[in-house]
């Protein structure tokens, strides 16, 4: 039993689609009047202007001020590659990068292939099953002035205003160039405007940064890879510059970046219409999560499993900590063939109605096992 497919999953065990992309997608293939030509290098320009609308808000100072932009990348590694050539060039004097997330990342293989100094840091605290947004604070404090700071999903640092004002004060004051991960908005906590709203602190508090926006696992349209790289600058001047710079590298990384995708979701967010049924999809898919998560918590404590699991329902999003240790992970692999990361993290949306006995009733047997072992 796999419990750690990336997509989400249906009831099923089935990658999960919005409905409205299906049809989407049918309305598309049978458009008689499509051109398939190269797309732009940045990206169909109404593609990007959604994407962004959909990140700040349309009445976002950024966006009214003409100071945010963006380059159609082929997924979340493309965005990263792209930031990562362009801050190779222009910030030669800063080659370090600090990655701060609650999961291993990815990103710091794409830096390290570009001669960066990477430091990786995880904000999951094991032992009190939590994230620590103290942690986060300290590591920030500590970061070389100057450096890249890359943020994975900043909804999931559970850091409150206070402690998001006093992280960019410090990092104002150190001049450390922001870098955010947003892989999924709206999968977290059903809110699109949530899940993005750090960002707009950060436009607020007259930040320049770039952002990686993945598209693909909130639309459903997994093989398509549709990311892009948002880019906001001080000034609409600084903005064309940067854009400019950018889509020379992604013309030498991929020429002209894959159109369905694009197409898909620029129907669905410029269409009021559909955009609400989107939304409603969204808002569903993590209904169900969130009772996917009380009914694994209920079933453990219903078995007298030791411990609280509390943080079960108290982690956003598709992927969460069980909160297991090494060797009860290895006890779930090895005598119940469930297959879940070392770390203990998962992919809720794998449990369901079907295995979700089985699955409960092995964590508790993983527990009670390696406790006997202790003594």
């Amino acid at each position: 039993m796999f419990l750690v497919y990336r997509v989400c999953m249906t009831e099923d065990s089935l990658p999960w689609v919005s409905l409205v992309v299906h049809k989407t997608r049918l309305q598309i293939t049978q458009d008689p009047s499509l051109v398939y030509e190269y797309l732009p290098g940045t990206g169909l320009k109404s593609f990007i202007q959604a994407s962004l609308e959909l990140l700040f808000g349309k009445y976002s100072p950024a966006i009214v001020e003409n100071r945010a932009g963006g380059v159609h990348t082929v997924g979340e590694s493309g965005a990263f590659q792209l930031g990562a050539q362009f801050l190779r060039m222009w910030r030669r004097d800063a080659q370090t990068v600090c990655i701060i997330s609650y999961q291993k990342e990815s990103h710091g293989l794409i830096f390290q292939d570009l001669g960066f100094k990477v430091r990786e840091y995880c904000i999951w605290d094991p032992e009190h099953r939590r994230m620590d947004s103290n942690m986060f604070l300290d590591v920030v404090e500590q970061m070389p002035s100057g450096c890249t700071l890359v943020i994975g999903n900043p909804v999931d640092c559970r850091l409150t205003r206070p402690q998001w004002a006093k992280l960019m004060s410090t990092m104002k004051s150190k001049q450390i160039f922001p870098f955010f991960d947003i892989p999924c908005q709206g999968l977290s906590t059903g809110d699109l405007e949530e899940d993005a709203g750090v960002l707009q602190y950060f436009v607020s508090w007259g930040f320049e940064f770039f952002c990686s926006q993945s598209l693909s696992k909130n639309f459903g349209i997994y093989d398509e890879g549709v990311g892009v790289l948002v880019a906001v600058a001080l000034s609409n001047k600084q903005l064309l510059c940067v854009l400019s710079q950018l889509m020379s590298y992604a013309q030498a990384l991929w020429l002209s970046p894959p159109a369905r995708g694009s197409r898909i979701i620029t129907t669905i967010l410029c269409n009021p219409v559909l955009q609400e049924e989107w939304k409603l999809s969204l808002k569903e898919i993590v209904e169900n999560m969130m009772l996917i998560k009380e009914k694994v918590k209920e079933k453990l404590r219903l078995l007298g499993t030791p411990g609280s699991w509390d943080h079960i329902t108290e982690q956003t999003g598709t992927h969460g900590y069980l909160g297991l240790n090494y060797q009860q992970v290895q006890y779930l692999i090895r005598k119940k063939h469930i297959y879940v990361h070392k770390n203990s993290r998962i992919n809720f949306t794998c449990i369901n109605a079907g295995n979700v006995d089985y699955i409960t009733q092995s964590i508790c047997e993983a527990v009670l096992a390696t406790k006997q072992a202790e003594k």
